[in-house]
């Protein structure tokens, strides 16, 4: 019987498995800021390791304030993703124009838990702390309402 809890060797298979899975989360998550960002963090270092490519740019599906918006076309292994251009991707990179609905990633069966687990360990990076909880009134004692007639005053 193997042991669950070994962690993965960090192969450019897992880690397109796990940012795949991550994308595919964050595009309904409620806060995907963190997720996005584990993404590109990974993305980019995939591309400085060279085991990424940047391909050219795509005009973005859902441009920001209506405006024309242009994101990264990466390739790593067999999918593709996009990210966010800096100034050099837009003097170095081909533009090739508008993105091709017709081609869909290879489909990765991966639990969130588990593919931010691989990109954190990847990237070095992990979440800082967790939202602050709202207070709760531990001092405050109730008080009941007070309904006055119709008319009268509250003071």
């Amino acid at each position: 019987m193997e042991n669950k809890n070994k962690t993965e060797p960090l192969s450019t298979l897992n880690i397109t498995h796990a940012i795949f899975s991550v994308n595919r989360h964050a595009k309904t998550a409620t806060d995907p800021k963190y997720l996005y960002l584990l993404k590109r963090k990974a993305l980019e270092k995939l591309v400085q390791e060279g085991k990424a490519k940047k391909v050219g740019l795509h005009f973005s599906r859902n441009p920001k304030n209506s405006r024309q918006q242009s994101d990264v076309l990466v390739s790593a292994g067999d999918y593709f993703f996009h990210m966010p251009p800096s100034k050099e991707d837009f003097e170095n990179l081909p533009h090739l124009g508008s993105l091709n609905q017709t081609y869909r990633n290879p489909k990765a069966n991966m639990a969130l838990s588990h593919a931010k687990e691989i990109l954190q360990n990847y990237v070095g990076m992990f979440p800082t702390a967790q939202k602050p909880q709202k207070k709760v009134a531990t001092n405050t004692k109730y008080q009941k309402p007070v309904f006055k007639r119709l008319g009268e005053s509250y003071r």
